[in-house]
């Protein structure tokens, strides 16, 4: 049998792990701009038929058995533009990132408090919380002296002024951070409303009580990259495949992230391997989609995200602030908290 075509429901030679009618069907009929890059679903193709030509298969069975073998060893293989992961990594990655113990685990308690930004608000929250509750505003946000008893506590004297020479803190949405951490801590299930206040829950006070804030971090880690909108703090557009990646973001800074790098370094990386995420962005009038990409994804993955949560360190190197241009460095933390089981 010398048919060396792929079956609309085989699974498609591109590896995405989908059927062929659903993938990639059709592209091959278009002449492709590089065969020899890994990442382009024409090269893919190529490639796949390359490997097809002079062979022949005494049944339609050898063939799929060829089809899912080629598939296999081509997801278990590395990628460039995935600095190393292979395809079936990637996946996990993206889709699994807290059920892939083979890949990387994230412990449910530290040895030692950490230190992080996320962290630090919480403790101030918890402690104004108390015993009795923190009463909540009419709409239910946290009250205003409050936030600016906590905002000077977390900037200090001149990080208060400097934050608040446009205007000053009246209402939650105007500490951003402090707004963060009490949606991820209500959303996590550490802090809830009860009776017109804030009050920490059950859960929550065992887990002080057992392990303090070395206990607390792992949740309110999870829960600001599973279940908290990034999009929310800045409202930019959507672009949900960014939080979706946050892994290979941990992953970038793991490997490159033992000295400091410019911001743009991460956004190269992670736009060589997911290009298609320009696609999710409407263009602009002031600027194009790849520009977007870069600015959502630097503030929300890098700042919003790592730095945010402790586990990497922000250098600024410009005063503009219409630029966005900073530095990057891991923490010790990620180490202790976002444990990769993948040889560097």
């Amino acid at each position: 049998m010398a048919d060396n075509k792929t079956g609309r429901n085989d699974p498609c030679p591109c590896g995405s792990g989908k059927k062929y009618k659903h993938c990639c069907i059709g592209r091959e009929e278009t002449p492709p701009e590089s065969p020899s890059d890994s990442h382009d679903p024409h090269g893919i193709l190529a490639e796949f038929h390359k490997a097809l030509q002079s062979r022949e298969f005494a049944s339609e069975e050898e063939l799929q058995a060829f089809v899912h073998d080629y598939n296999l060893r081509r997801n278990r293989g590395p990628v460039d533009n995935f600095c190393g992961l292979s395809p079936e990594q990637m996946y996990r990655f993206l889709d699994f990132p807290f059920d892939s113990p083979q890949l990387v685990t994230f412990p449910s308690c530290l040895d030692e408090p950490p230190s992080a930004p996320v962290l630090t608000l919480f403790g101030l929250l918890a402690e104004a919380i108390g015993e009795k509750g923190l009463k909540t505003t009419a709409k239910g946000n946290l009250p205003r002296n409050f936030l600016r008893e906590a905002a000077l506590t977390y900037w200090g004297e001149e990080g208060y002024e400097e934050n608040t020479r446009f205007g000053g803190i009246n209402t939650e949405h105007d500490f951003s951070d402090m707004h963060a951490t009490r949606i991820v801590a209500q959303v996590g299930g550490l802090v809830r409303k009860y009776k017109g206040r804030f009050v920490l829950t059950r859960d929550c006070r065992k887990v002080l009580t057992e392990n303090g804030p070395a206990g607390i971090y792992p949740r309110l880690v999870r829960t600001y990259a599973e279940r908290f909108n990034w999009a929310y703090r800045d409202r930019h557009p959507e672009i949900s495949f960014i939080q979706r990646s946050f892994l290979f973001t941990l992953y970038l800074l793991h490997i490159h992230g033992g000295q400091w790098r410019p911001n743009s370094f991460y956004e190269d990386a992670y736009l060589r391997a997911f290009p298609h995420v320009v696609n999710e962005v409407e263009t602009p009038s002031w600027d194009t989609p790849e520009n977007m990409v870069r600015h959502c994804y630097s503030w929300r993955c890098l700042r919003n995200f790592a730095a945010f949560l402790g586990l990497a360190e922000i250098k600024e190197t410009s005063d503009d602030w219409l630029r966005h241009d900073f530095e990057v460095r891991k923490l010790p933390l990620l180490d202790k908290a976002v444990v990769l089981h993948i040889p560097a």
